[in-house]
């Protein structure tokens, strides 16, 4: 079993930064990916961006380019997205996910393991 512990979660106004964490137990698969959704009160659950762990290849939504980076620290089996010039619209709850052999890095249905989520609040 997987274990995903997300971090850095918290509130801001619009505008600043928060740098979101998420350390594995363990990576699971050899064709490793790992992902950051978020899901808002009755909204669907959607993809943010997601890194490949082995080649460090990267997906974000179109919604967040230009304003989030996912990172990887290979020798902690840690991810971070580091998120800048927030907006409200951004407030949700955000989940690490961990997948093998992800073709469609924004499906959730991809992933196998989820961490609990921490939460993201941007006020205006």
């Amino acid at each position: 079993q997987v274990e995903l512990v997300e971090s850095g979660g918290g509130s801001v106004q619009a505008g600043g930064s928060l740098r979101l964490s998420c350390t594995a137990s363990t990576y699971t698969y050899s064709n490793n990916c790992m992902g950051w959704f978020r899901q808002a009160p009755g909204k669907k659950r959607e993809g943010v961006a997601s890194i490949y762990t082995s080649d460090g290849r990267t997906y974000y939504a179109d919604s967040v380019k230009g304003r989030f980076t996912i990172s990887q620290d290979k020798s902690k089996n840690t991810v971070y997205l580091e998120m800048n010039n927030l907006k409200p619209e951004d407030t949700a709850m955000y989940y690490c996910a961990q997948g093998g052999y992800v073709a469609v890095p924004d499906i959730a249905s991809e992933y196998s393991y989820w961490g609990q989520g921490t939460q993201v609040t941007v006020s205006s």
